[in-house]
């Protein structure tokens, strides 16, 4: 069987039909929060109830146990200044990486209570951080530690460095998850993963859409795609625009008008996926144990 399915021939023009998936590695128990490091030529990932981080180096082809005992770990990106940003389920905090290699707590309280588990986050240009913070680390024991949602809800946040807390910028979904912005940032993905069903008696497993103001507000949300089988774990953008999103058996591929264009087939399920390689045009793919890798025709719009 292929491992691409073209939906809609526009998918032909972000990857080869005929494209190969390789397996770089594994020996992780779930793979989550995949990131391609330029200056280090490497790919760092989470192995969430490993509570390690591991590490695919390009030079090698090998996989090495980059740090454990990380406090669970999840989705991570790269600030403005290049440094690495990580959501940590067991410190239910946003932390960063320093050029020295430690590491420190950037946010981990909202109005006097604690967060939940943060799963996901990306940079804005204004190097402002956007976070999803669903339960997750603190209602599943072997991701994270057992705990109460303090501040009562699940939010995505904005924080900006320095700033004594966070800002709600989305509070009506179930469980917020993975998120991206569109290149020009005027629009924000977010996935819903939970498990609940809406007033229609339709499930939650989607990636809804916002319209991002000039004041940094998100409005107007909508479903982008419903996402099947699984759910919309994490997901990148591309240069033009296209959402690359997990799923139960693949990654599929969304164009912007939320068409979608096919899927790449991956033997295990799915967790995130992020743009790297020398070019930026390499497709990996955290999956159950495993990290993959497609090579495409296009670029992700951020790390």
């Amino acid at each position: 069987m292929a491992n691409v399915v073209v939906a809609d021939p526009r998918l032909e023009a972000l990857v080869d039909p005929a494209a190969r998936v390789e397996r770089l590695g594994g020996g992780a128990t779930w793979s989550e929060g995949p990131l391609w490091l330029p200056d280090e030529q490497a790919v760092v990932w989470s192995d969430i109830p490993g509570n390690r981080i591991l590490r695919w180096t390009a030079s090698t082809g090998e996989v090495t146990v980059d740090r454990a005992e990380v406090e669970f770990t999840n989705g991570r990106t790269r600030d403005r200044q290049g440094r690495v940003v990580t959501c940590s389920h067991g410190r239910r905090a946003v932390e960063r990486t320093e050029a020295d290699g430690s590491t420190i707590v950037l946010v981990d309280r909202f109005g006097g209570a604690r967060l939940n588990s943060p799963n996901d986050v990306v940079v804005a240009s204004d190097g402002s951080i956007w976070f999803t913070d669903p339960p997750y680390g603190i209602i599943q024991p072997h991701e994270g530690h057992p705990g109460e949602r303090e501040y009562g809800a699940h939010y995505v946040f904005r924080y900006v460095p320095g700033a004594e807390e966070p800002t709600p910028v989305i509070t009506d979904m179930e469980e917020p998850n993975g998120l991206a912005f569109s290149p020009d940032e005027r629009l924000l993905y977010v996935s819903d993963t939970s498990s609940a069903l809406r007033t229609d008696g339709t499930g939650q497993h989607c990636i809804r859409v916002y319209d991002v103001t000039d004041d940094r507000r998100c409005v107007n949300g909508r479903v982008f795609a419903e996402i099947t089988p699984g759910v919309a774990d994490g997901f990148r953008v591309d240069e033009h625009g296209n959402v690359w999103t997990s799923s139960g058996d693949s990654v599929q591929i969304y164009a912007p008008d939320g068409t979608r264009l096919g899927k790449i087939v991956i033997p295990e399920v799915v967790g995130n996926v992020c743009f790297g390689g020398p070019d930026g045009d390499e497709l990996f793919v955290t999956a159950s144990t495993s990290l993959y890798r497609v090579r495409t025709r296009t670029r992700g719009a951020t790390g």
